[in-house]
């Protein structure tokens, strides 16, 4: 099972920042990919789109019925709290297959609705490269607090 902490891409940030990002109302996929080690200054990161560092030419297998490319999330939610705000993703379940990947590496968060799929982030699933859906399930649970969240001082 993996450790679901988002953890965001300094320009997924700075993207955020200049209005790129709805986080109410965009499309919110994850990729997920193998033999790459994200890491939080990638430079432009996006997935298939414009950008400098294109996570999709890293994608694992597609063939099987579990994961048959991106997931779109779900339960997306960019809400108030007692402090500040919160965004959150419901938990990802990929159910055994044995036409599925072996090589899961890390999942990388993207906006499906931006032109250029820009990236915002990336958890870690395997630092190893070693997920499989062949050997079993994969699980991601998100950050039970949210995946990003602004709080005042």
């Amino acid at each position: 099972m993996a450790a679901g902490t988002l953890k965001w891409f300094a320009q997924g940030l700075h993207d955020l920042g200049n209005k790129i990002h709805d986080l109410d109302s965009d499309d919110w996929r994850m990729g997920i990919v193998t033999g790459v080690t994200p890491a939080v200054n990638t430079t432009a990161p996006h997935w298939g789109g414009t950008g400098t560092t294109n996570y999709a030419t890293s994608q694992v297998a597609t063939g099987g019925t579990s994961y048959t490319g991106p997931i779109v999330l779900t339960a997306e939610a960019w809400a108030l709290n007692a402090t500040g705000a919160a965004m959150d993703f419901a938990d990802i379940s990929l159910a055994q297959d044995a036409s599925g990947f072996t090589n899961g590496g890390y999942g990388i968060v993207y906006n499906n609705t931006d032109a250029n799929k820009r990236a915002i982030g990336y958890v870690e699933i395997s630092s190893t490269n070693a997920a499989s859906l062949v050997a079993g399930t994969v699980s991601i649970t998100m950050n039970a607090s949210g995946t990003f969240a602004l709080s005042q001082a």
